[in-house]
């Protein structure tokens, strides 16, 4: 495979409002994962996964039954299965928020699987948007939502490769859709003094269980207009910073600390125009975990394996 096809070109520009129509058609489908499981430290019951095809809920509880939500962005449906061996369609095309809410809705019913969600989307600054009204996000690229599926695999496959020699707590390699990222969280094993991450409509309680522990995180972003990090790239920050933590030695001179977002950033751009984009990025998970952990004292001994083998 060709590198610009793993890493496909993906300027903001382009597909800003596909962007953001998405990401609220993947709120909503999150927020039904949300409803129906139990809470899981750090919010970890609520994400989306990778998958061959787009991206996917997992199993979702319904009483004594189990159901799975997935996006397909090869065929463009969002496909809703039971265990039962119930399948039933919606499709991705140009049309509203509220439209596809609708529709799902309609769906999980007909099923006998009625969900009722918190309709407000979360984590978006300005007007509060409520995902069953909006008419205002109607927008579908299916050639840009592929890329940026694309995108999010390439990632999660270079992720999976630098989480594999952590012995650590870590969590899986997941889709937050509140914040619409990958991501991927290392802990030392210590605890930590949570922290309020001021995010726009999420609960004070929720930013504060995620940040319990000492960690070190990374994730891809898309970007967003007007956000402090418009263009697609890649992210590294720890919590709690230690001192010296945005002055470390990176491999790649395309890394950055912009002082305004406190965390360590490499545009997307820079890793699928490298020779080697996988490397690329690996060594920029590597360095930033690595100021991580050696500022903060981390007992890397306990925590790593040096060889990525199945032990002997």
């Amino acid at each position: 495979m060709s590198s610009a096809v793993a890493w496909p070109e993906l300027p903001l520009a382009a597909w800003s409002e596909t962007r953001d129509t998405l990401h609220l058609w993947t709120q909503i489908v999150g927020k039904i994962r949300l409803v129906q499981t139990p809470w899981i430290n750090h919010s970890w019951n609520t994400t989306l996964y990778v998958t061959s095809r787009g991206l996917t809920t997992s199993l979702i509880p319904y009483g004594d039954r189990l159901f799975q939500i997935d996006f397909d962005f090869i065929d463009h449906a969002v496909l809703v299965t039971t265990v039962e061996g119930d399948r039933e369609t919606v499709m991705l095309r140009p049309r509203t928020v509220a439209s596809f809410y609708q529709e799902l809705a309609g769906v999980l019913k007909d099923l006998e699987l009625p969900v009722t969600i918190h309709p407000h989307a979360a984590e978006l600054p300005g007007e509060t948007i409520d995902l069953t009204r909006d008419t205002a996000h109607e927008s579908y690229d299916p050639e840009y939502a592929q890329r940026f599926w694309r995108a999010l695999a390439s990632s999660h496959r270079v992720f999976q490769r630098f989480r594999s020699t952590f012995l650590g707590k870590a969590s899986p390699v997941h889709f937050f859709w509140g914040s619409f990222d990958l991501s991927l969280t290392l802990f030392s094993g210590k605890a930590a003094t949570p922290q309020d991450m001021k995010m726009p409509h999420m609960p004070r309680w929720v930013s504060r269980d995620a940040s319990t522990h000492e960690q070190a995180a990374f994730g891809f972003w898309p970007g967003t207009v007007g956000g402090s990090c418009p263009d697609a790239a890649f992210f590294a920050y720890c919590h709690p910073k230690p001192e010296g933590y945005e002055k470390a030695t990176m491999r790649s001179a395309a890394a950055q600390w912009p002082a305004e977002m406190g965390e360590w950033i490499l545009p997307y751009d820079a890793v699928r125009n490298a020779s080697d984009p996988d490397a690329e990025l690996l060594g920029f998970l590597e360095d930033t975990y690595a100021a991580a952990a050696n500022l903060g004292k981390w007992d890397r001994g306990s925590l790593e394996r040096k060889e990525n083998l199945p032990p002997k």
